[in-house]
């Protein structure tokens, strides 16, 4: 009898015991499921130096920020220290040769702030760069830039110029602009003390230790032949940078290898999909399939206004578009994808789901988004929505810079 109790009660606990490890197994999948549904958990998998994230705030200059943002991550990389570099140096200088353009071609052309990540590199070979210190860039009492004043105001003066019918312009017209971006931005330094030392613009970049040179433009569209140059066709590449042209699958090796060698990237990309987020997110969901991604039925999927659909899709991790070649030039060619943004890609992270996604620097201060300042893109998006790359051509494999002829 006590033999038969024993056994009785051994069952019981083995019993017990499965029926607790049950529970917990349920418990531990249900917390899995959980952290699934419960938004975006990014873990970095490689992350390479940057400096402080910037506020371009109320100013079309985010090819400034994200390009000097980038040299300032070759400096770290090259083992030089950390720099602050004046963004309005180069604004001035570009807008200046921007208007001067625009009058070349008789107001036909656009008269815009917006930049390319060339515009830098060639500031830094004709111009020099300046540290911040010496060219703060606002000159109106904000702390912030704020050039709604300014840009309508030299918009106005280029307009004036180019529309009235003048039989000739006057050798001063330039003086009359460069008075206005002086005015807002400050004067160009010609000369200017930084760590003890004194400098010119040019003798300053030189001391930097960059070649202008050493640096690309990549891009990714069919009509145009690969493995050769371009003019990329959009109004902000108003100097004519000439690109190398790739399929998009080794302009994707080159930004995995890039970052994988320790360099980081300008990106030039569009922003205005409904993927890309305030809150530091950028993925390409399939909203054709909305109601199947978010679990509720059609009905309801249908009945969601624009910004709740967007909201949705944005939320977690969801399935995605496969990109293709085809798509992108599409996109292109029929004004989805446009020249919007200037960012700096500097990383690589996973969401809990094991996806992968780009490290973006943004330009928009660290309170605007949910990563102080950090995008986190997609590789669909990145794949669909990159319109080009400025990189260090080490960075390159050298497989794909034999195709393109760079030594």
């Amino acid at each position: 009898m006590q033999t038969k109790f024993f056994v009785m009660r051994k069952y019981l606990t083995l019993c017990l015991s499965l029926l607790l490890t049950s529970v917990l197994f349920a418990q531990q999948d249900s917390i899995a499921q959980e952290k699934k549904d419960s938004g975006f958990v990014f873990t970095t998998i490689k992350e390479n130096p940057i400096t402080s994230v910037k506020d371009q705030n109320r100013s079309g200059t985010c090819w400034a920020f994200s390009t000097l943002g980038f040299i300032e991550s070759e400096l770290l990389r090259m083992g030089k220290g950390e720099y602050d570099l004046s963004e309005m140096f180069v604004v001035s200088h570009t807008m200046m040769d921007r208007a001067e353009y625009v009058v070349r071609m008789y107001g036909d052309v656009q008269f815009a702030p917006g930049g390319s990540a060339y515009d830098i590199i060639y500031c830094l070979k004709y111009y020099g760069l300046v540290p911040q210190e010496a060219m703060p860039g606002i000159m109106y009492g904000d702390t912030l830039p704020n050039h709604n004043e300014l840009d309508a105001i030299a918009k106005g003066y280029v307009k004036a110029l180019t529309s009235n019918n003048l039989k000739k312009l006057s050798p001063v017209w330039k003086n009359g602009l460069q008075a206005i971006y002086d005015s807002y931005l400050g004067k160009i330094p010609e000369e200017f003390e930084y760590n003890g030392k004194k400098y010119t613009p040019t003798s300053f970049a030189q001391s930097l230790g960059l070649n202008a040179d050493d640096y690309v433009s990549l891009t990714s569209y069919t009509h145009h032949p690969f493995y050769d140059q371009f003019v990329f066709e959009v109004p902000d590449n108003w100097r004519g940078d000439r690109m190398y042209n790739l399929p998009i699958d080794e302009l994707m090796q080159v930004i995995d290898n890039a970052l994988d060698k320790g360099y980081t990237m300008a990106w030039g990309a569009d922003v205005s999909e409904i993927g890309f987020t305030r809150k530091g997110i950028g993925v390409m969901p399939d909203a054709d399939k909305g109601a199947d991604l978010t679990g509720s039925d059609a009905a309801k999927w249908l009945g969601l206004s624009q910004q709740d659909r967007k909201k949705e899709l944005t939320s977690r991790p969801l399935p995605e578009m496969e990109i293709t070649q085809e798509m992108r030039q599409k996109a292109f060619d029929n004004w989805e994808t446009t020249d919007d943004h200037g960012m700096q890609i500097y990383g690589i992270a996973k969401d809990q789901n094991g996806k992968r996604y780009y490290m973006v620097k943004n330009s928009w201060g660290v309170e605007r988004s949910d990563y102080k300042g950090i995008w986190y893109i997609s590789e669909a998006f990145m794949k669909y929505k990159t319109n080009d790359i400025l990189v260090h051509k080490d960075a390159i494999p050298k497989d794909i810079r034999k195709k393109l002829g760079i030594k």
